[in-house]
């Protein structure tokens, strides 16, 4: 029998978080842009969900050149979107209905409208100058070759000064020198202006890229997930720039705090989780990233189930006993999680084994906005119709090589930004019933079959798998505490796992996930037996005697914790 090691239980290991993209979910007053008052509105169906928290993505004053994550003012609300008082309004909302709110923070970079880096470039011996990264040209270019995320050079000439700043995303977010002890002061400061207002977590973007290799070597390989772990992330200082905002910031509030990692690997991934110096838990990328070539996200390979089914057993291994992830499948980075990991041909089949894998896995699940009504990528019939800056760049990037518009089009469709930050689709109204104005951005010509609305009233819905799913999840420890037991795991088509929990404080529990990850009907031999009264959900009608799993069968049996299978 395992044991199960021992953690303590807190309770963002028990939440499931909903993440909101505020844009994209609901338009209050008709200006087509989705806002803080509409995400008010909409309160009693997030709580309706089952859900623990939500994570807001950025809200900040922004020129808005890459979805707000460039911020011009860090204690404003970006006009479009509201207030203060309607965020405080949100909060208490929230709170009221026993949700928790985590903001998104994002200290890697600032955009260059930030009076920060207004002041920095006026001048080499400007105050804020070290607020950031200068370096003169080399040989008339940049400083070095590092390519930026967005493509092109991750470096800007900036005529000013005539000096290049290091920009690892557009050029329009200059990076910030975390060696700089008084920007790290600013960092602290800018945080508990928003602990004090009472949110419940920090969602801290590209903090892998805080300390990096600031002696700044040129690249050595062609592989930009390589180039991210070797130069960007993981710096020397990392480990105590994070001890540093936990003693002086975190530990002063109750908050839960999650990093995101581009570049964090599984031998690294304790730097960032130290129990008393650390982040509570990350994002990892590594399921996100393993259908990118070395070109990232628009050189897409091909990838295998046991592939996908061997990342998440070696996270799982390197998390057991110490430290806490994620598990996400989706969010506003990537594209649609039934689009890209499941079957538009079995679309509602696909999108409930997804809530199930979802749901079933150790880490804290974390639910991107429309994928509980199954939501799916769209398909942008021009490059002009694109809404992100990473889509027009790395078009610009592709011209050069001679790419057709058509095949660049193809893959940004398929791997593409944009997938997921369509409007939210509440009923099958003009504009999905997200805005009484002109939306910000096309509605997804799926929302006539793929509403809120219609699914709400459909008790076998996607929408209400999920939530059912959500509460199988909170009534059973062993789906968050448990040992995670992969059988199978050569398989190209089944996905089969174990849920154990032992001597955990007189609790004894044990289930049985199976997943088939196919359009096939397939037989399957397990020891033990499976009884109708062991399911515990299924997105097929119960059978007596399980021995096949349907096409893209999801279904969780609750076990005898002594039978081995």
């Amino acid at each position: 029998m395992v044991e199960y090691p021992t953690l303590k239980k807190v309770w963002w290991k028990e939440a499931v978080v909903y993440q909101i993209y505020p844009r994209s979910f609901n338009d209050s007053n008709g200006d087509g842009i989705g806002d803080l008052q509409g995400i008010i509105q909409k309160l009693d169906y997030i709580k309706s969900l089952g859900v623990d928290a939500v994570w807001l993505n950025p809200i900040y004053k922004s020129p808005n050149d890459d979805g707000g994550y460039d911020i011009s003012n860090y204690q404003q609300v970006q006009e479009e979107f509201g207030t203060l008082s309607d965020f405080e309004e949100l909060l208490n909302g929230l709170h009221d209905r026993g949700i928790r709110l985590i903001v998104d923070l994002v200290v890697n970079h600032s955009s260059d409208e930030h009076p920060w880096f207004i002041e920095s470039r006026r001048s080499k011996i400007n105050k804020y100058r070290d607020y950031y990264f200068w370096k003169p040209a080399v040989n008339g270019g940049p400083p070095n070759n590092w390519p930026s995320f967005f493509g092109g050079s991750a470096w800007q000439l900036d005529e000013t000064t005539g000096e290049y700043y290091l920009h690892l995303f557009s050029r329009k977010q200059p990076d910030l020198n975390w060696e700089n002890p008084v920007l790290r002061k600013e960092v602290n400061d800018l945080m508990k202006f928003w602990l004090d207002k009472g949110v419940d977590g920090l969602r801290l973007d590209v903090i892998s890229a805080i300390s990096k290799r600031i002696d700044f070597p040129p690249t050595d390989t062609n592989d930009f997930n390589e180039t991210i772990r070797k130069y960007y992330s993981n710096g020397p200082r990392l480990k105590e720039f994070i001890a540093e905002m936990r003693e002086k910031v975190w530990d002063q509030y109750d908050v839960m705090t999650v990093g995101e990692g581009p570049g964090i690997t599984p031998q690294n991934a304790m730097e960032y989780l130290d129990e008393k110096k650390g982040l509570n838990m990350i994002f990892h990328f590594g399921h996100m990233f393993m259908d990118q070539g070395p070109g990232g996200r628009f050189d897409p390979v091909p990838y295998t189930l046991s592939d996908f089914k061997e990342i998440f057993k070696t996270w799982d291994d390197a998390l057991k006993k110490k430290g806490w992830g994620s598990i996400f499948l989706g969010n506003h980075d990537f594209p649609r999680m039934v689009s890209r990991w499941g079957s538009l041909q079995h679309w509602e089949k696909s999108a409930k084994l997804l809530a199930t894998l979802l749901l079933s896995m150790r880490g804290t699940p974390f639910l991107f906005q429309g994928d509980e009504l199954g939501m799916v990528n769209l398909e942008l019939k021009s490059i002009a119709d694109s809404k992100d800056i990473e889509t027009h760049n790395g078009w610009q990037e592709a011209k050069k090589t001679g790419v057709s518009e058509e095949k660049f089009l193809a893959i940004a469709n398929r791997t593409g930004r944009d997938n997921a930050r369509t409007p939210f689709q509440w009923d099958n109204s003009e504009h999905a019933g997200f805005t009484q104005g002109k939306p910000w951005m096309v509605v997804n010509p799926k929302y006539s079959t793929i509403n809120q609305q219609r699914q709400e009233k459909d008790e076998n819905s996607v929408l209400n798998y999920f939530r059912k799913m959500i509460g199988i999840r909170k009534a059973n420890l062993v789906l968050t505490y448990g040992n995670y037991l992969p059988m199978d795991t050569a398989d190209e088509k089944l996905f089969i796992y174990q849920r154990r929990i032992t001597a955990y404080r007189s609790e004894e529990a044990a289930v049985l996930v199976l997943l088939n990850f196919s359009g096939d009907r397939i037989k399957h031999t397990l020891k033990g037996p499976l009884k109708g009264e062991q399911r515990l959900i299924g997105n097929y009608p119960l059978v007596e005697q399980l021995n096949y799993l349907n096409p893209w069968e999801a279904c969780i049996y609750k076990m005898d914790e002594k039978t081995e299978y």
